[in-house]
């Protein structure tokens, strides 16, 4: 039965996790330890010590192996491995350094099962995960006079590397949605302008807004129109068909926009020399969509009415 601490013991300063052939399992757990002390001093063995205090994982049949007839299991039915045991009692931990505390479960819960958990079901079944194979090619080769604790040692350092990399980018994507929900507020005609760029779609998709502009790497401004779902192609509102894929040349005059210099082919974004000129572009994008839906409507209409004038003559009874 899967348990959950609500206040995690503190890291020790000593851990220990098994010596021989290393896995993605206890690489990632000797990573995730590391994010939460950098000072921790990690033993290899075959064996624990007997008075070993410390926190040992990956050995030994304790709170943080899995080896042991009646391991636990997650409520989907995916085995724990040590490092999501050890993700299950401190990964909350890690999260509050980066997030506000209302979110810190809901993000713990979804890490696991988008990250932890490929890796704990291929350590616990060899089901084959790429992740677990780069971390396994860290071992030395059969024939190799390499320290297999030095190699080790590379691995966990290149685990923490993926671990930080990961968590910096879930902090970073927090960060924005402060930003962007700051600008959605002052939202005009369904037009969201960023004073930077910040990833927007988590906040705008769900929302009112139509258009994101912010400022190009490239130098300029673009503006995207936002999906009209997540993860989905279909769009709020595709940019003109008649710009789609013109060149720098062709675009001021068939947009009737100085300053435009790229639409996409696929009509999702577009790229223009100033913040006045893309959010001209999203107007003239939302002015064109209302005008091809009028006419849509009007012709829908014409055809009911001949339509229907067609079926009067046809009901029409012969004199």
């Amino acid at each position: 039965m899967e348990t959950t601490r609500t206040l995690p013991e503190p890291v020790p300063a000593l851990a220990m996790t098994h010596g021989g052939k290393f896995h993605a399992d206890d690489v990632f757990s000797t990573a995730l330890l590391r994010l939460l002390r950098p000072d921790i001093r990690v033993r290899r063995g075959l064996r624990v010590p007997e008075g070993f205090e410390g926190l040992v994982y990956d050995i030994g049949g304790g709170r943080f192996d899995h080896h042991q007839q009646g391991a636990p299991v997650r409520a989907n039915g995916v085995p724990y491995a040590a490092f999501g045991l050890l993700w299950r009692e401190y990964g909350p931990l890690v999260l509050a350094k980066g997030i506000p505390p209302e979110a810190v479960a809901e993000e713990a819960a979804r890490f696991d099962e988008k990250f932890v958990q490929p890796l704990d079901r291929d350590d616990n079944t060899g089901c084959g995960h790429l992740l677990a194979e780069i971390i396994g090619a860290f071992n030395p080769v059969w024939d190799s006079e390499e320290s297999a604790d030095r190699c080790f040692e590379e691995a966990a350092a290149f685990a923490g590397v993926i671990l930080k990399k990961r968590l910096e980018a879930l902090f970073a994507m927090y960060r924005a949605r402060t930003l962007v929900e700051a600008a959605l507020a002052r939202m005009e005609n369904g037009v969201v302008v960023l004073e930077r760029f910040a990833p927007w779609k988590g906040v705008l998709v769900p929302s009112a807004a139509v258009f994101a502009v912010y400022p190009s790497q490239r130098g300029g401004w673009t503006a995207q129109s936002v999906p009209a779902e997540k993860g989905g192609g279909a769009l709020k509102c595709p940019f003109p068909s008649a710009w789609a894929g013109r060149t720098e040349q062709e675009l001021p005059a068939v947009s009737g926009i100085p300053g435009l210099t790229f639409c996409h082919n696929n009509r999702f974004l577009i790229a223009a020399k100033t913040r006045e000129e893309a959010v001209a572009a999203c107007l003239a994008a939302l002015q064109a969509k209302e005008r091809e839906e009028a006419a849509s409507g009007e012709k829908a209409g014409e055809g009911a009415e001949e339509e229907a004038g067609e079926g009067a003559k046809r009901a029409k009874p012969a004199l």
